[in-house]
């Protein structure tokens, strides 16, 4: 889901600790960001600098666990933060979160009522803003893999054994494996859950090189890994000038269905920062900003209207493909259940 600015990823996230450490932070003229890798553009982060006069710090992490264990241990001074829809939800129920200021982000109307009306955590906005909806999904390389089944039953394939990843995040995993074996991504069925914990266990873990969230694009476009699961935007962003492989990239959300995220920006509470927090939400959702943003990554604008309009470039996948998907709720105390199966059993020794 996403891109860091390649032009600071080290210097940014060496800045961020000094000027946090150094008090930094109070600074008016500067905004800590704290996201995915791989999910705003150079160009946005550069527009947004240049119109207010003011610098962005931007962090990033590789999953909603990691995200949520840094701020959870002290990881403070950012401003805005960009979990997916259950981890918003815990966040919102552990009061870490500021409420918006409607009033400041009049292009809140651009966004769609239907993705809205999914984010049923937080349909008034009260707390979040939709970012973007959408769905990890598979990349094959088809020059070295020229037949397969657009199922997650790909990565039960011995033959492919070694030349395969998938995501370290375990709603995606477990996901997965519970919408393959017809069960929801959502259940709260110990049974369930352990069906899908021996299926990634026992079935797909012995054919992948790793569980992998940080690399598998650099991976897949170096040509290690034949089939990964992944964003769409991570593969195609690392694969963007090698020209053979585009032509060979297939990529996919299977039919069957799977885990999907509405990824919402949020003010974190105690943020220093609140005014140009809500300039940069507002900024996003002006419609030639997000159509820039979604042309850049090959989105389909599933979540700003106006946008669709101005949007040039392809997809690399259909809001008929994401209609499949479910979205991941915030499970409460069932989480322990993943967990378990996560922690304590498929990642052991890994």
């Amino acid at each position: 889901m996403k891109k860091v600015s390649k032009w600071g990823l080290g210097l940014c996230t060496m800045l961020a600790a000094i000027l946090l450490s150094c008090g930094g932070k109070t600074d008016p003229n500067r905004l800590y960001i704290y996201n995915w890798t791989y999910y705003t553009p150079d160009s946005v982060i550069e527009k947004f600098e240049k119109e207010y006069g003011v610098t962005v710090i931007y962090d990033e992490f590789a999953s909603n666990e990691d995200m949520y264990a840094k701020l959870k241990a002290g990881g403070a001074g950012y401003d805005i933060v960009f979990p997916s829809g259950d981890y918003t939800s815990i966040m919102i129920h552990q009061n870490m979160l500021e409420k918006i200021d409607k009033s400041k982000v009049p292009n809140l109307k651009n966004i769609d009522p239907a993705v809205l009306q999914k984010a049923a955590y937080d349909s008034n906005m009260e707390y979040s803003v939709p970012y973007y909806f959408g769905a990890a999904g598979i990349a094959v390389n088809t020059a070295r893999v020229p037949n397969f089944d657009r199922s997650w039953s790909i990565f039960s394939r011995s033959d492919l054994k070694d030349r395969m990843t998938m995501l370290d995040d375990m709603r995606e995993v477990l996901g997965d494996a519970l919408t393959h074996l017809g069960y929801s991504v959502n259940t709260k069925n110990s049974a369930e859950i352990e069906a899908a914990k021996n299926l990634v266990n026992n079935t797909w873990k012995p054919n992948l090189v790793k569980f992998d969230a940080e690399a598998f694009g650099k991976g897949y476009a170096d040509g290690d890994f034949w089939v990964v699961q992944g964003y769409a935007e991570v593969v195609y962003e690392e694969i963007a000038d090698n020209e053979q492989l585009m032509r060979d990239t297939v990529f996919f959300i299977p039919p069957e269905g799977g885990p999907a995220y509405i990824d919402s920006m949020c003010i974190l509470k105690g943020s220093k920062h609140v005014d140009l927090a809500h300039k940069f939400i507002d900024f996003i959702h002006r419609p030639e900003i997000y159509a820039e943003f979604t042309d850049y990554f090959g989105f389909p604008s599933t979540t700003n209207i106006p946008a669709r309009a101005l949007k040039k470039g392809p997809s690399w996948y259909t809001t008929e493909e994401l209609a499949r998907t479910t979205l991941k709720d915030d499970l409460g105390e069932a989480l322990d259940l993943y967990n378990e199966a996560w922690f304590n059993s498929i990642r052991v020794g890994n």
